[in-house]
């Protein structure tokens, strides 16, 4: 049984990772934990490069979605690939100049973007803010009016395209709290806002029609209509775009409901929407603009797995049985949030059948504490390490400390070595920021 060329079963029949077994990983790190293959990680950046110079002759930039997994690490890599990254918040900004990333290939996002973090960003010369609202034009030509800058901004644009996804992630929908509507006149608006202003430079825009897509269709369509779009405002304000950023989105496999995917089928995805832009670029006459891209979940998604160790097995007869593990929705909310669908095998059993069809819980205070529901596995015992495929997007980053329980550290591995990224928190970490006032001391 093997999944990639760096994720298989060994002649242990345990499941490995990076060329070391994932046993040895739980038995030297801990569980939970959160362990990422960094080849994947590099494979998966090359890919989109790779065929933005390919199809593109290089006009462009791949951004790393930061909102998928966020550490120093990652930007390290980003950094080593050549590559840019999307930011979200003030937090994310820090992490990426702590880990000596230059903020000058770094896109900053956000439909409330608080002051404070527009100032950080700013003062450390961030390349690209993407503008989500007259407020927020506002408040970066104040800030960079004081500071003698000329920031460079895109728009975010809905373009109307519902791709077919969960309605939670879906984020170019009419009704979406991102973007300004082209077909309703709001985002001309804006950009003539812009335009009018002194200390901001309107570089083109942006477009993220959603996240878990396997439809090529869905990129081609948002490309032609972004497209259309940018000739019409030509026509009209006389503003031609020099950027376009088409977001992310790519899909990846979480079980086999959903497409498994090789790199390639990724940089076939990116070549049907670069024809796409092509196209529209020769009906209208534009210059083809600075394409950005902005894949998160496909670069860092099935790089990482989460490791746990097996605890308590109840077997109500005749209606479930639940294997609880000793992580939980606080390391994967993602069912809670979602019903999200994950693969799960015993890491110490990987070749052995699947005889039993468990729920997999956590170990939290809430009925609701549910990784995997309705999943084969071999007869489970305590002590058995469980790995559960595909959580290197959205884990980490939504991961709390409910029920005062620890996030997990995490681990990269590489050619056999497994180093942390993340360490492991403690309970003086827990409460590190907690304070008694004075009179509750008495």
């Amino acid at each position: 049984m093997n999944f990639r060329e760096t994720l298989k079963v060994n002649g242990k029949g345990h499941l490995e990772i990076g060329g070391m077994d994932t046993v040895e990983i739980a038995e030297k790190f801990g569980t939970p934990l959160y362990v990422f293959d960094e080849d994947y990680i590099r494979k998966m950046i090359r890919v989109y490069k790779d065929t933005i110079e390919r199809e593109y002759d290089g006009n462009g930039l791949v951004l790393y979605a930061s909102k998928a997994f966020s550490c120093e690490a990652v930007y390290a890599i980003a950094r080593q690939e050549e590559i840019g990254v999307d930011v979200v918040s003030g937090g994310e900004l820090y992490t990426a100049l702590k880990a000596g990333f230059s903020l000058k290939k770094a896109y900053m996002h956000g439909n409330n973007k608080l002051f404070r973090e527009l100032e950080f960003a700013i003062e450390n010369g961030i390349g690209n803010i993407v503008v989500d609202s007259f407020r927020e034009a506002d408040i970066i030509e104040e800030i960079a009016g004081s500071k003698g800058i000329k920031q460079n901004v895109l728009i975010r644009i809905n373009p109307g395209v519902e791709a077919h996804t969960h309605a939670f992630i879906q984020t170019a929908r009419t009704d979406s709290k991102f973007g300004f509507s082209i077909s309703d006149g709001s985002a001309e608006e804006l950009i003539l806002h812009i335009l009018n202003k002194k200390n901001i430079v309107l570089k083109g825009y942006h477009c993220h029609i959603g996240s878990q897509i396997f439809e090529k269709r869905s990129f081609e369509l948002a490309a032609h209509k972004v497209m259309d779009f940018s000739a019409k405002i030509k026509r009209t304000l006389g503003f031609e775009a020099a950027e376009l950023n088409m977001g992310g989105g790519f899909g990846v496999w979480y079980n086999d409901e959903d497409p498994r995917f090789k790199p390639a089928d990724y940089a076939e995805y990116l070549t049907v929407l670069i024809k796409a832009i092509k196209e529209k670029a020769l009906e209208h006459g534009l210059k083809l603009p600075y394409l950005l891209i902005e894949p998160g979940r496909s670069i860092i998604g099935e790089a990482g797995i989460t490791l746990y160790t097996v605890g308590a097995i109840k077997d109500i007869k005749g209606v479930k049985k639940y294997v609880a593990v000793d992580g939980g929705m606080f390391d994967n909310p993602r069912y809670a949030l979602y019903q999200s669908k994950y693969s799960v095998l015993l890491a110490n059993k990987a070749n052995e059948a699947c005889t039993d069809k468990v729920t997999v819980a956590g170990k939290c205070c809430e009925s609701g504490d549910i990784i995997a529901v309705d999943v084969p596995l071999p007869t489970a015992k305590e002590g058995d390490i469980m790995a559960v495929l595909t959580t290197g997007a959205y884990n980490y980053s939504m991961a709390s400390n409910y029920n005062r329980n620890f996030v997990p550290a995490a681990v990269l591995v590489k050619d056999g070595r497994a180093d942390y990224i993340i360490k492991p928190q403690n309970y003086e970490d827990i409460v590190r920021n907690d304070c008694i006032p004075e009179r509750l001391k008495k």
